[in-house]
């Protein structure tokens, strides 16, 4: 049993209700995305499903909608963005540079990245590998079938080692033929320069999408790479870091509790604790980095959910209808799994 005042200090101390703390002060990066008034971000023009210009000559794709979110997240608009449209030697530099806040297009989660060029991954919001697009009338049944063949492959990223390394592996001797830009590697293909296009599996279809008669291609079923795609920043703000992470983990957690862009309005009442510090209806999970406490809910109600942005970019009524396969949820076969919020 506890005695006198020592004891009851400390049984008193057990129960009591945590201090508030202040809100920290912005960081860089946050500082000067709030003087600026706009999330500059780095996106590709060319990637279809992910980053890709409209008939409008606006950008579509869940890379686009990942920098939508984090506009949201900071200013309650997802319209608070400035694109810097780049190639994919660009994205590094850029980041480096400070020519932008993040980098949203198609990077793949590498440790030469992280240890090397002084970037920080957010975590990954696609899971995807690496294959081969190839004309059907060739009959390939896999790639090992390409032995002689002219591979047409993009320039600054890892396909062209992937594609190397893989050759080594299994003996296969092909010739690469490289471009900067998706639309030269179309062209060259469409002309008959190359037998196959190699790149991530997903763009590929978004590419086969683009052919004139996408029936006369197909995708042959290896996947030679593994490719945790998501968002960059530069190493050194944790603050910014925190921010772009935990916004991608919203998004997974509001699906796995069924908020969505239709029902967050009155998922604010629900008496599910996991929700209420979501949405931020209990708990500092905003302040802590600078926001507002109803930061995912803003990104909810203007972006919808993880579901929703696939769907939108991926499902069967978009461009490049994308089985969600590793993008599942994790109760559902997947890999997405949303950390907690608490």
């Amino acid at each position: 049993m506890l005695r006198g005042g020592l004891g009851a200090l400390l049984a008193a101390s057990c129960f009591a209700a945590p201090l508030a703390t202040a809100q920290p002060a912005a960081g860089p990066t946050l500082a000067g995305v709030r003087a600026r008034g706009v999330v500059t971000c780095g996106a590709s023009g060319m990637a279809p499903g992910f980053g890709l210009a409209d008939s409008r000559g606006e950008l579509r794709g869940m890379d686009v909608d990942i920098c939508r979110v984090v506009a949201a997240a900071v200013f309650g608009d997802p319209t608070r963005v400035r694109y810097v449209v780049q190639t994919a030697p660009q994205r590094i530099v850029s980041l480096q540079s400070g020519a932008v806040d993040l980098v949203a297009q198609s990077m793949t989660w590498t440790q030469t990245r992280e240890a090397n060029n002084g970037l920080e991954f957010t975590g990954t919001h696609f899971y995807d590998g690496q294959g081969f697009l190839v004309r059907r009338a060739l009959g390939l049944n896999d790639a090992t079938g390409l032995s002689g063949a002219t591979i047409c492959l993009p320039q600054g990223g890892r396909a062209e080692i992937n594609a190397a390394e893989w050759g080594r592996a299994h003996r296969v001797q092909f010739t690469s033929l490289i471009f900067e830009r998706t639309d030269e590697i179309i062209s060259a293909y469409e002309a008959g320069r190359c037998d196959a296009i190699s790149n991530d599996a997903t763009l590929l279809m978004g590419i086969r999408s683009r052919l004139r008669v996408p029936n006369d291609h197909v995708l042959l079923a290896d996947r030679i790479s593994k490719e945790p795609l998501g968002t960059y920043v530069r190493k050194g703000d944790e603050q910014w870091l925190d921010i772009v992470k935990w916004t991608l983990h919203a998004l997974i957690n509001a699906e796995e509790l069924g908020v969505t862009q239709a029902n967050v309005e009155q998922m604010l009442t629900s008496q599910n604790p996991l929700v209420q510090r979501l949405l931020g209806v209990t708990g500092d999970h905003g302040r802590f980095m600078g926001l507002d406490n109803r930061w995912a809910f803003n990104v909810i109600r203007t972006m919808g959910n993880y579901g929703e942005i696939f769907e939108r970019h991926f499902g069967e009524a978009s461009a490049t209808p994308t089985p969600r396969g590793l993008n599942r949820l994790w109760t559902q076969g997947g890999l997405m799994y949303g950390a907690p919020i608490q």
